[in-house]
């Protein structure tokens, strides 16, 4: 067996380099990946403008207060007043109006009374009061968003405002999911005797999506060569094929011999990690292909681990695989053997702010629930000592997360 960090290593030294850049439209940017830095095609605001409702003055002329002014005209956003401010002058303004040529100060409403042409302005104005200087949110070539980067709604605005309609992203990578086994059966079907429902295929379904992939459900192959082998000939084309089941060393595992037959150059086969002992991984032609265990829950302890950082490295997605953080043990643990335990456990905070992490009694890699209510997975290296109530433990956080 080799280490979880040994097998990492080979699966990302062995994805063969980021997806290609392709043009897609702002309005279905959002959660993917950029490719390439995005620069300003304009500079914003391109002029001085007004940053309230009021009245566009020289400085000068409201240094003592109050003063009387004339005013000249008016400047609505989008149609600038046509002229200068001279002295003893002003300009009624609005908000997101250009400064008329003159004015360096805008006074806003509520210290003014108008009467006819004429304007008294009862505050003093320092040069630059309430006006946005042009440039003062970015500048025309500065780069707003940078590569790797995963779209927010907030960087879409910003792209839109850069005048940016099209944006090249990475493509997303096509992850084919084969589930493999003659007990499962797919949910909304009734179940026949030792049969259990899939649940594998579409969590994993779900994360390559989270993760910004696209999954291509292959269905269920059964534990048959042929089945098997027509299976993975649907997977052609995938940027990777994701198999879950049939990886063990049971009779019935047949999974790797298949892949195998089909042509697939095996790297490694069984790691040191609890749960997910049994976990290939292979290149099938130019697609990789990772092979899960069965049990959902090593499924998905699996795809955290290994399938999220392959992603990544897919997409060029830059610091996507935030490493462990710590917290503090909520209860005793014992000496652990050889293999790295990922422990389900809840995840509390305490009065100081910290965070507190009890991994759940019983860790069967079969109970899905179990997952679905955790917090967190409590690391736990290879020969680890006991453990005691207190002590800090690595974790990897699950919110926001699967």
């Amino acid at each position: 067996m080799i280490s979880v960090e040994q097998a990492l290593n080979r699966i990302l030294a062995g994805l063969g380099g980021p997806m290609p850049a392709e043009e897609v439209p702002l309005t279905h940017a959002l959660g993917r990946i950029l490719a390439s830095d995005v620069t300003a095609a304009l500079t914003q605001p391109p002029m001085a403008v007004s940053a309230m409702d009021g009245y566009a003055v020289r400085s000068a002329d409201v240094a003592s207060v109050p003063a009387k002014l004339t005013v000249i005209g008016v400047a609505p956003a989008g149609r600038p007043f046509d002229g200068a401010v001279g002295p003893g002058q002003a300009v009624r303004i609005f908000t997101g109006a250009a400064v008329p040529e003159g004015a360096d100060a805008i006074l806003i409403q509520e210290d003014a009374e108008a009467s006819g042409d004429t304007v008294i302005l009862r505050e003093a104005a320092t040069p630059g009061r309430f006006v946005r200087p042009a440039g003062l949110d970015f500048q025309a070539g500065s780069v707003g968003l940078q590569a790797g980067k995963r779209l927010t709604a907030r960087d879409i605005g910003l792209a839109a405002a850069m005048n940016r309609p099209w944006l090249k992203l990475r493509r997303r990578p096509r992850v084919a999911i084969l589930s493999t086994g003659d007990e499962l059966v797919n949910p909304g079907e009734a179940p026949g005797p030792g049969q259990i429902v899939s649940s594998n295929a579409f969590a994993l379904a779900a994360f390559v999506e989270a993760e910004g992939g696209e999954a291509l459900m292959l269905g269920i192959a059964r534990d048959d060569p042929a089945d098997l082998a027509r299976a993975i000939a649907a997977a052609e084309g995938a940027d990777l094929l994701l198999t879950s089941g049939g990886a063990s060393v049971g009779d019935h595992d047949l999974i790797a011999g298949a892949l195998e037959e089909a042509g697939m150059m095996l790297d490694f086969w069984k790691i040191a990690m609890r749960p997910g002992k049994p976990l290939l991984f292979g290149t099938l032609g130019r697609m990789p292909v990772l092979g899960l265990p069965g049990n959902p829950v090593s499924s998905l302890v699996c795809a955290i681990v290994f399938l999220r950082p392959a992603l990544a490295a897919l997409l060029g997605r830059a610091s996507a695989n935030a490493g462990p953080t710590q917290a503090r043990l909520g209860r005793d643990l014992p000496e652990n053997d050889r293999r790295q335990d990922y422990l389900r456990s809840e995840l509390a905070g305490d009065a100081a702010g910290g965070l507190i992490a009890t991994p759940f009694e019983r860790q069967d890699s079969a109970m899905l629930s179990l997952l679905a209510r955790a917090g967190c997975l409590v690391i736990r290296p290879p020969h680890a000592p006991p453990a005691h109530s207190g002590q800090p433990v690595p974790i990897l956080r699950l919110d926001g997360l699967i």
